[in-house]
């Protein structure tokens, strides 16, 4: 039977991965610290990007989403399991980016699902481990490397 303590941890683990959508879709990668523990260790290599602690990863977003025009990051309800002060989560996107390209804009599609090590913190949830897994591109330019963006 669900209590009340894991009503609350699922609505703020969902909304700890809403924010993190909306620091990426914003490109503040500053509200990535209030996300992450200071010690995460983040994996996008299954797209091609990067993979490294906090700090490289901030860095790495702000280079390869800055030649965006677009993007949009939805999620899906996520799978949560919350054993006592950490939880793990897999999570569905679906990600339409928007690239200029011959002057015009280009729109592609991302599938992904984020397996996520969260634990609970003073201030809160945090993830601690974040990977994507792949699932599709479509449309995806020809002339690009998924992860660097030209």
């Amino acid at each position: 039977m669900i209590n009340i303590q894991e009503i609350s941890d699922r609505f703020e683990i969902q909304d700890l991965l809403a924010r993190y959508c909306h620091a990426i879709d914003t490109q503040n990668f500053e509200l990535l610290d209030d996300i992450f523990t200071e010690d995460a260790f983040i994996d996008y290599t299954a797209v091609g990007g990067a993979k490294g602690n906090l700090v490289e990863t901030k860095a790495y977003l702000e280079q390869a989403l800055s030649k965006f025009s677009g993007m949009q990051h939805m999620l899906g309800l996520p799978q949560v399991s919350i054993d006592g002060d950490t939880a793990s989560a897999r999570t569905i996107c679906f990600n339409p980016m928007v690239l200029q390209k011959d002057g015009a804009p280009h729109v592609f599609f991302v599938g992904i699902w984020y397996v996520d090590k969260l634990v609970r913190t003073e201030v809160g949830w945090r993830i601690k481990h974040r990977a994507e897994e792949f699932s599709y591109f479509h449309n995806f330019p020809s002339d690009v490397s998924p992860g660097e963006p030209k």
